[in-house]
């Protein structure tokens, strides 16, 4: 017997209507509840509002899609009951009357599209910087940082690509020009390469150029940056180098097996896709010079200096405290230089020091930084004239004295910025004393009435290039003893108050 005949004969057909209608609503009430169930496991969903209308006797199913933007009104509602699903925090509304005429379906919903946040910040003052998180492969032979994304995050309206040079020393182009620039694009999937190596920890890709080979820069630029932007991975963290000087990694091999357990990959040689699950393009960096804000970072320059005191095994944590009586002589050493801003009675300073009761040792820093810094650790007293080698001031113990002497021609400005203010950080005392036209050699090369004796600052409006190479590069020291000998009383004078 036929399925229509058997309908007829057990029901009317008022109650047959009545049974489809039902029959309908039932069917898409499951379909719901399945959606409800499995939305978890099926990824986002455009919450749904239901509304049930009534239009000659019929009983209709709206759906509208309400995750993008207003979709257009659909008419006079009355809504007696509203539904939450805990699960996916999601609201579907139900109607469960719905009177009035019949209202049309919506043909389009708007596309849902979230907006990224921009992967590089390029308004920091001293370097730009991109955090990477997600599907981040790098192809080290076309110098290309790609993001794997959405075509929805692309098209929303984001930038998609920055162009990064990673040395924290913006803005100074004769550093930046020894800089190799890297790509950081969004990217889809069947546009970017495969991946030939993957990597489960994060990397930081940041260069070896600029003016790396200088000590002073080395820390500034390099050395502190990398700390700031690798000590929160404790090690876990792998290092990408480019423009890289296998001499520097050697220098500064301690400090960087600190800071990664993992071998240095030359990047730019590599050929094939390295992935992570996170990069970060370039360092952080604080503005001033030798310096880390500690209300901006988690660090702070005492922070790093017992760092290196750990990297290094120094030994001493704070210079002497003299006592009336004490046979026991603070240690002053002397940096010397060998070309320019080099000492030329350096004889009767020490003997001059010695007399005031110091043990006096002279010495020029080398690539053996792990020596050097042992014997900088090992000192109370540190003077020299300015320049990079003064930078191992970062290895004295806690409350030591530093002195810097400051050649003559108007270098006030640049030995504040590179030397005075970061002792405010590290816990040391600080002394300069400023030399004399009568104390330079330059007195012996110019006339009296020569524009380099009597008027500095002119050559300073010249550019840096000019100020160097006269003041710089053309100056050598010669103390006036009885000028300097109070600045030694001083530095015995502040180890008694300790």
């Amino acid at each position: 017997m036929m399925y229509d005949d058997v309908l007829a004969k057990s029901f009317s057909k008022h109650e047959q209507k009545k049974l489809g209608y039902g029959a309908f609503v039932g069917c898409l009430l499951i379909a719901l509840s399945f959606c409800t169930v499995f939305n978890p496991y099926l990824g986002p969903l455009p919450v749904l509002n239901l509304k049930l209308s009534m239009s000659a006797g019929f009983k209709m199913l709206m759906l509208r899609d309400s995750s993008g933007s207003p979709s257009p009104p659909l008419g006079p509602l009355n809504h007696f009951s509203e539904k939450n699903t805990s699960s996916s925090q999601e609201t579907v509304k139900v109607a469960e009357i719905m009177t009035d005429k019949k209202e049309p379906v919506p043909n389009k919903t708007e596309p849902f599209i979230k907006k990224m946040e921009p992967l590089c910040n390029v308004t920091e003052p001293r370097g730009d910087i991109c955090n990477i998180n997600g599907d981040v492969r790098i192809q080290g032979n076309s110098s290309s940082v790609f993001l794997v994304s959405s075509q929805m995050n692309i098209l929303a309206g984001n930038n998609n690509s920055w162009s990064i040079r990673p040395y924290a020393r913006k803005g100074d182009r004769t550093a930046m020009s020894q800089v190799r620039e890297w790509s950081v694009k969004l990217s889809r999937r069947k546009e970017i390469p495969a991946c030939n190596k993957n990597h489960s920890v994060p990397a930081i890709l940041f260069s070896q150029g600029g003016y790396t080979g200088n000590h002073f820069h080395d820390f500034t630029d390099v050395i502190i940056p990398l700390y700031l932007t690798s000590r929160q991975y404790n090690g876990e963290v792998q290092f990408l180098i480019t423009d890289k000087r296998p001499w520097w990694i050697t220098k500064f091999k301690a400090i960087i097996k600190n800071l990664s357990r993992y071998e240095l990959i030359d990047i730019d040689k590599e050929e094939e896709v390295h992935c992570f699950p996170s990069v970060i393009v370039g360092l952080k960096r604080n503005v001033k010079e030798l310096t880390i804000d500690p209300s901006k970072y988690s660090y702070s320059m005492r922070d790093f200096t017992e760092f290196l005191r750990s990297c290094y095994s120094l030994k001493k944590a704070n210079a002497i405290k003299l006592r009336d009586g004490q046979r026991k002589k603070p240690r002053l050493l002397i940096i010397s230089r060998r070309r320019t801003r080099a000492f030329t009675n350096i004889g009767e300073i020490t003997k001059m020091a010695s007399k005031l009761g110091y043990k006096v040792i002279v010495s020029e820093p080398t690539m053996e930084v792990s020596k050097f810094a042992e014997l900088v650790n090992s000192c109370d007293v540190l003077m020299g004239v300015h320049g990079a080698g003064l930078t191992n001031f970062v290895f004295l113990p806690k409350n030591a004295i530093f002195i810097q002497i400051v050649p003559f021609g108007g270098f006030e400005w640049i030995a504040r910025i590179d030397f005075e203010e970061p002792t405010k950080d590290m816990n040391l005392n600080y002394l300069d004393y400023k030399i004399t036209k009568e104390e330079s050699s330059l007195i012996q090369q110019y006339p009296l009435d020569h524009v380099v004796l009597r008027d500095p600052l002119s050559i300073q409006k010249q550019g840096w290039e000019a100020f160097k190479s006269v003041y710089l590069d053309k100056q050598n020291v010669k103390l006036d003893l009885n000028r300097f000998r109070p600045t030694l009383l001083k530095a015995l004078e502040l180890l008694h108050h300790q």
